[in-house]
C-alpha cells in the first residue's frame, strides 16, 4: 500500500453530525478517538486507532464556543502529525474569525491571518473551507486551500419555489459577486444594498441600487450573525415598495442572540442555511440544508488526486 492509500475521518467536537454525514456518503466509518478536557479546561485528545501513513480528514467548524473548537482543532491535527499521518487536511465548514482579515483601524488585529498561521504551525497540509467570509483568506495560507461554495445547494432549494416577480439582494457591496452568481443561477435579476458601519457590530444602510418595487427580494449572505443588517436592508426594501414577502439564504447559521428573534420579521417568509454550523431547530421559518454530499466529493477528489474545480463556484 502506498502512503496515503489509507484515508480517515476525524470528527471535531463542533460539527458531530455534519461528519457522521459526510462518512456516510463516502461509505467509510468515522475514524476512533476521544476529546475530552483536564480538570483546569486544557483539551485533551487521544486517538483510538493508527494513522501512519494515512490520508487523514479532520472535520471541524471553528463555531461557538470558537476558542475551545479552534484549539481542539489545533491539538487533533497536532495529534495526527506527531502520530506520523502521511497527510492532514483540515476541513473547516465555517471558519471562525474570518471577519477580522483587515485593518480598519490603527492598531487592530488581522485575526485571520493570525489562524491561518496557527492551523498550518499545527501541521496541516491541507485546508478544505466553505464559503469564507472574504475571498482574500485563502491567500493567508502557504499551504493548498480548498474554498468550496454553498450557493449550488441554496440555488436548487430556492429554484423549487415560485420565483416569478423576485429580485436576488446583496446585503453590501462585498458579497455583490456572490449575489450576482446566484442571480445568474435563478434567472433573476440584481439589487444590492449598500451600508456603513457604525460600530463593529451596528451598520445602516443609506442606498439601494437596483429595481426592487413590487418584486420579492432574495437576500443572500456568507452568514447571519445577528441578523441586523437584514432587518435594516428589508427595512430599506420595503419603504421602496418591495413585496413583504422575504426569502433569506445564507450559508453559516451564526444565530447569535437576538438573530432568531430579528428573523421573526413580519415580512420574512423563508430562511435557508446550511449546517456548517449545527442549529438546533425550534424556528418554523429556518429550514437547513446539508453541505455534506458537497464536502464529501471534495474529500473524496482530493484523496484521489482529482480535480476539485469544478466544485469551488457555481
Amino acid at each position: 500500500m502506498r502512503a496515503g492509500d489509507d484515508i480517515k475521518l476525524f470528527a471535531g467536537g463542533s460539527t458531530p453530525a455534519l461528519a457522521e454525514a459526510v462518512a456516510r456518503h463516502l461509505e467509510r466509518p468515522l475514524a476512533r478517538g476521544s476529546v475530552s478536557q483536564f480538570p483546569d479546561g486544557e483539551t485533551r485528545i487521544t486517538l483510538e486507532e493508527s494513522v501512519r501513513g494515512a490520508d487523514c480528514f479532520v472535520i471541524q467548524s471553528t463555531c461557538a464556543p470558537v476558542n475551545h473548537n479552534l484549539m481542539e482543532l489545533l491539538v487533533l491535527v497536532d495529534a495526527l502529525r506527531r502520530a506520523s499521518a502521511w497527510r492532514v487536511n483540515a476541513v473547516i465548514p465555517y471558519f471562525g474569525y474570518a471577519r477580522q482579515d483587515k485593518k480598519v483601524q490603527a492598531r487592530e488585529p488581522i485575526t485571520a491571518k493570525l489562524v491561518a498561521n496557527l492551523i498550518e504551525k499545527a501541521g496541516a497540509d491541507r485546508v478544505i473551507t466553505i464559503d469564507l467570509h472574504a475571498g482574500q483568506i485563502q491567500g493567508f495560507f502557504d499551504v493548498p486551500v480548498d474554498h468550496l461554495t454553498a450557493l449550488n445547494i441554496l440555488a436548487d432549494h430556492l429554484r423549487a419555489g415560485d420565483l416569478a416577480r423576485s429580485v436576488v439582494v446583496s446585503p453590501d457591496v462585498g458579497r455583490a459577486t456572490e449575489a450576482r452568481r446566484l442571480a445568474n443561477l435563478l434567472g433573476l435579476p440584481l439589487a444590492m444594498l449598500y451600508k456603513r458601519r457604525t460600530s463593529p457590530t451596528e451598520t445602516e444602510v443609506t442606498h439601494v441600487i437596483g429595481d426592487v418595487a413590487g418584486l420579492r427580494p432574495i437576500m443572500i449572505d456568507d452568514m447571519i450573525s445577528t441578523a441586523g443588517t437584514m432587518r435594516r436592508g428589508i427595512d430599506a426594501l420595503l419603504q421602496l415598495g418591495a413585496a413583504p414577502d422575504v426569502w433569506v439564504a445564507a450559508t453559516h447559521a451564526v444565530f447569535t442572540p437576538p438573530a432568531l428573534e430579528r428573523l421573526t420579521h413580519e415580512a420574512i417568509t423563508h430562511v435557508c442555511v446550511t449546517d456548517t454550523i449545527p442549529f438546533a431547530g425550534g424556528h418554523e421559518r429556518v429550514e437547513v440544508l446539508s453541505v455534506a454530499p458537497l464536502l464529501a466529493k471534495a474529500i473524496h477528489n482530493v484523496h484521489h488526486n482529482d480535480s476539485v474545480s469544478s466544485l469551488f463556484s457555481s
